[in-house]
């Protein structure tokens, strides 16, 4: 099977709004385009304070974004702020290599006091989207500790489980390991890095400097657990890897848990993936 890269962009959310943030994406596009990447997962994501941070889908820095991916070839999975009506969503959108959005996961459950902020997604936005590196999914920094979320995405078909985060601790590479190998999938974890505040917040906010606010950990993982590229901290980065989908089959030769390592006789899952409204007319 032919071999194809995918990569990791790791970048910080910039304070002046996703605008911002936009443009700092646009200006790795020569190192995208000479990696020839086929799949770029970016791991950014913002708490927004108000409404109107949210981004609409379509919009001005979405569209940036499809300009991108038509220009440099490249299909690529991004984190957003998404606003749906008067809520706001964690979203992940999956735009071609031909520059059209062609699908959407919102986190089902946003963590902790992210709940103050964020709606809940529904079954319905948990898909599978074949790119030219294989078939991509994403679940969404604690998403990935839901094991029958997990246990679905796998049952699906996952080649390349995308999973974009703010989770910079040590035990993320773990579970990051864990689930590339559970699932025999190659997993590409996009995580944040913001650099250490300024003198004037540290001494405002009590914090210590020259720390990083966020410090990344973005990785790519084999279908058996290996490190391809990173860990990397303290830094932005690009990280890529070559991968070849047949090392998927070989990896499943002895455990795969939705075929032979399964008892289905025993476990069931059921997924409901219908749309979820406040009313429902008959």
């Amino acid at each position: 099977m032919p071999k194809t890269v995918i990569a990791a962009l790791q970048i910080g959310t910039s304070p002046d709004g996703s605008a911002a943030t936009v443009e700092n994406i646009l200006k790795y596009e020569p190192e995208i385009l000479e990696t020839g990447c086929k799949l770029t997962p970016e791991g950014q994501r913002r708490i927004p304070q108000v409404l109107e941070a949210g981004g609409d889908i379509p919009g001005p820095e979405v569209d940036s974004l499809c300009k991108l991916a038509r220009r440099v070839k490249t299909f690529i999975v991004v984190g957003v702020v998404e606003r749906g009506g008067s809520t706001l969503y964690c979203t992940a959108l999956f735009i071609s290599d031909q520059g059209e959005v062609v699908a959407k996961h919102r986190k089902v459950l946003p963590t902790a006091s992210e709940r103050l902020i964020w709606g809940r997604g529904d079954g319905s936005t948990l898909p599978l989207v074949k790119t030219p590196a294989g078939l991509a999914g994403a679940a969404i920094c604690w998403e990935n500790y839901m094991p029958l979320l997990r246990y679905a995405m796998y049952a699906k078909g996952i080649q390349i489980w995308c999973a974009p985060t703010v989770d910079e601790r040590d035990i993320w590479q773990t579970s990051m390991k864990h689930i590339s190998y559970e699932g025999r999938t190659f997993l590409v974890s996009a995580c944040q890095y913001q650099p250490p505040p300024t003198e004037e917040m540290c001494a405002a906010l009590g914090l210590p400097e020259g720390k990083p606010i966020i410090r990344g950990g973005s990785v790519i993982y084999s279908p058996m657990g290996e490190a391809l590229a990173g860990p990397v901290y303290d830094r932005e980065a690009l990280l890529k890897a070559e991968i070849d989908l047949d090392d998927i089959i070989r990896a499943r030769y002895d455990m795969d848990v939705v075929g032979h390592y399964a008892r289905p006789d025993i476990f069931q899952l059921v997924v409901d993936e219908k749309p979820k409204n406040s009313m429902d007319c008959q």
